[in-house]
C-alpha cells in the first residue's frame, strides 16, 4: 500500500467541499497522504509536475473542467496517475478520459474500495516510473563519462554489432586497431559493463 510517508501524495480535486472533505478523511484514516485543491487552477498552482502520487479529478468542475486539465498535463508531459470522479459525465466524457491515460473514470456515488484499488494501481504506475526513471538518469550518468570519441565508437557499435572488430572499426575511423582496443576497454569501464553484447544492448536502452 501507498503509505502516507512522504513519497507518495493523492491530490483531490473537486469544486465540491463536502466531497473534499470526506475524502481526505476516509484517505488519510487509511494511511495516505492527501492535498485537496477546489478547482484546476489551485492545483496547478500547487503542483509542479515532480513527485511521486497519483491525482484523483472531478469531471464536472467550473471553469477548467476534468479533461481539461488532464489534456493540459499531458501536453505539459506531467505523467502523474488521473482517476476521474463524476456525477455529470457520459459514455463521451469517460472515453475520452481513458484514451487520455486514465485509469478509470468513477462515476459518484461510487463505493470507497473501489477507489481504493485504482488509487494502489495508481501508486504502482507511480513505482514504475520511478524506476524508470532512476535507471534513465544512472544509465544518462554513465554516458556522461564517455569521451566524444567514446561516444562515436560506442554508437558505432550499436548501430552495426555485425561489424565490431578492432580492425573493423579502425578502417572506419582511420586510426590504429590497438588505439581502438584501447576506446573499447575504456568504453566498457566506464560503462560498467562486461561485453561488446552488453554494450549494444546497452545502446539501444
Amino acid at each position: 500500500m501507498a503509505q502516507a510517508d512522504g513519497s507518495f501524495t493523492i491530490h483531490i480535486v473537486d469544486d465540491d467541499e463536502d466531497i473534499r472533505t470526506s475524502l481526505s478523511r476516509a484517505l488519510g484514516k487509511r494511511g495516505y497522504a492527501v492535498r485537496t485543491h477546489e478547482a484546476a487552477v489551485a492545483f496547478l498552482a500547487a503542483y509542479d509536475g515532480t513527485g511521486e502520487g497519483c491525482l484523483i479529478l472531478d469531471y464536472g468542475m467550473p471553469g477548467m473542467n476534468g479533461l481539461e486539465l488532464q489534456r493540459l498535463l499531458n501536453e505539459r508531459g506531467w505523467s502523474i496517475p488521473v482517476i476521474f470522479i463524476t456525477g455529470h459525465g457520459g459514455v463521451p466524457e469517460s472515453v475520452q478520459a481513458i484514451k487520455g491515460g486514465a485509469i478509470d473514470f468513477l462515476e459518484k456515488p461510487f463505493r470507497q474500495a473501489d477507489l481504493v484499488e485504482r488509487i494502489e494501481v495508481a501508486a504502482g504506475i507511480a513505482r514504475t516510473r520511478r524506476s524508470h526513471d532512476a535507471r534513465a538518469r544512472h544509465l544518462s550518468a554513465l554516458l556522461d563519462r564517455l569521451t566524444a570519441r567514446e561516444t562515436e565508437i560506442a554508437r558505432r557499435i550499436a548501430d552495426n554489432p555485425s561489424e565490431t572488430s578492432s580492425k573493423e572499426i579502425a578502417a572506419w575511423l582511420g586510426i590504429s586497431p590497438r588505439t581502438v582496443d584501447h576506446h573499447r576497454a575504456r568504453i566498457l569501464e566506464k560503462l560498467e559493463l562486461r561485453s561488446i553484447t552488453e554494450l549494444v544492448a546497452f545502446m539501444r536502452g
